[in-house]
């Protein structure tokens, strides 16, 4: 890494000021977090007091709709809710399908094995996922792959343990979908719902507040950009310049 690379020790401090909320930021805060439990939460309680299948499918999804309206209302992103939207209609269909209502998890379960195995499998290949998820929230994109090794390293103890407490939480969850009654095994879902999440992401803020700051690729190129224009302005200058010369030498001449 060169020097021009290297990051500045104010700018390693400005990156641990903002890395918490960045980190918010990509996955969705504290609203995000309520809008991931909230559907499977309502789901559960119902089918606790009633059994019924179809009216605790319908009440999830209706929240899960809710909550996206709510935010086009706000004018507030809804890239979140839309992904719980998505979640939940998966989990609605596979139950109808197969009138089982522990199927209704089933979605969201195999979606945490395969978010597990590509944290994992794009670590081992030098491009941790965490890094390709974050990279644009710190503007320096794939900047940390090449110019910025002791990030890549925090990007893989990251990715690594997001990939690790994942397969934890499917190590447990999967034996229970077979073995545990539906109510149980919502109960326990929910209830692993929020705490590995927050120690994946406050991992991640530990390994990401000890790394060097990132590479604004952004401001780069702006100023690449600005140095090519005065640049410009410059040779301009001087033909504009060297135009008048000439024009006042034959002025003379003639």
């Amino acid at each position: 890494m060169t020097s021009l690379d290297k990051p500045t020790e104010d700018a390693q401090q400005d990156s641990r000021a903002v890395t918490e909320a960045a980190l918010f930021e990509a996955f969705g805060g504290v609203r995000g977090m309520v809008e991931t439990v909230v559907p499977g939460l309502l789901f559960v309680t119902i089918f606790t007091i009633n059994k019924d299948l179809h009216w605790s499918a319908i009440a999830a999804l209706g929240v899960s709709l809710l909550l996206v309206v709510v935010r086009l209302v706000m004018r507030d992103t809804v890239k979140h809710a839309f992904s719980g939207v998505f979640g939940v209609a998966f989990g609605v269909v596979f139950a109808m399908m197969t009138g089982n209502a522990k199927d209704f998890y089933l979605p969201g379960m195999l979606y945490t094995l395969g978010l597990a195995i590509a944290y994992i499998v794009t670590t081992l290949a030098g491009v941790p996922l965490i890094g390709l998820i974050l990279g644009p929230v710190f503007k320096e994109n794939l900047s940390w792959r090449t110019r910025n090794p002791g990030r890549k390293k925090a990007y893989a103890k990251a990715s690594w343990a997001w990939g690790l407490i994942l397969l934890a939480k499917c190590a447990v969850l999967f034996p229970l979908y077979w073995w545990a009654d539906t109510t149980k095994f919502g109960w326990i879902l929910i209830a692993l719902k929020i705490p590995p999440f927050l120690l994946a992401v406050w991992l991640t803020w530990v390994f990401l507040a000890k790394a060097p700051a990132p590479i604004d690729v952004f401001a780069e190129m702006e100023a690449e950009e600005k140095a090519e224009k005065e640049q410009a302005e410059k040779e301009r200058a001087v033909a504009v310049e060297g135009n008048e010369t000439t024009a006042a030498r034959h002025r003379r001449e003639a």
